[in-house]
């Protein structure tokens, strides 16, 4: 959070001066006095100016950005106890926290169809989240992983849905993990002849194509 301290003959004025430093309003901002304005001998002697602290509130981006900082670290941290060396980023998209992570033979972090993948997002949602009520969404991904997987998705919800169609029979997808799951759900919305729900519990919930009546 940035802040900075101010000196004036008054408190207001001290505070004037650091908002208008800050470029900001009393509404978004802490105010702290340090010390008040004394008088002297005579109003002269041995005065004291009064001294203020003003600190910017933590805005829900700033917030965001340092969640951001955190999650990269605590992958990086992760990765490193495991041995795994690799280079990591992260960014702010639309309120929630990409963490995307670069390296050589990382198909072990990927896991078969991406489920040792999504443990380590779950993981890493869990630890940072921990102790926050404003819960935020984390995609951990590996050398664009679940971009490649998406297109595979939106590829096979097509292809099944025409089966679905053409022989007027319901087909069931493998299980997914929700993500993936509404991957499929939004491909086939407009997908003329067909309708989608899922069935059964996490882990083994999947997607049902059906032919519409």
């Amino acid at each position: 959070m940035k802040s900075v301290e101010k000196s004036a003959r008054t408190v207001d004025e001290a505070v004037e001066d650091a908002l208008r430093e800050l470029e900001t309003t009393k509404d978004q901002v802490e105010i702290e006095v340090l010390e008040e304005a004394t008088k002297g001998l005579l109003g002269l002697l041995g005065s004291k100016p009064a001294r203020v602290r003003v600190t910017l509130h933590d805005t829900h981006e700033s917030k965001l950005e340092s969640k951001a900082q955190q999650t990269a670290q605590f992958v990086e941290e992760l990765l490193a106890k495991m041995d795994i060396p690799v280079q990591i980023s992260a960014s702010v998209k639309e309120d929630m926290i990409f963490v995307d992570i670069q390296g050589e033979n990382l198909g072990l972090l990927i896991g078969r169809r991406g489920q040792t993948l999504d443990s380590l997002q779950y993981l890493t949602a869990l630890a940072v989240n921990r102790g926050d009520d404003d819960w935020t969404r984390i995609v951990v991904d590996v050398e664009g992983y679940r971009e490649r997987r998406e297109e595979t998705l939106r590829g096979l919800a097509r292809r099944l849905a025409e089966k679905a169609s053409s022989s007027h029979r319901r087909v069931v997808l493998d299980p997914m993990n929700a993500l993936e799951r509404r991957i499929v759900h939004h491909e086939l919305q407009s997908f003329d002849g067909v309708e989608t729900h899922s069935e059964g519990k996490d882990p083994y919930r999947r997607v049902v194509i059906l032919p519409e009546k």
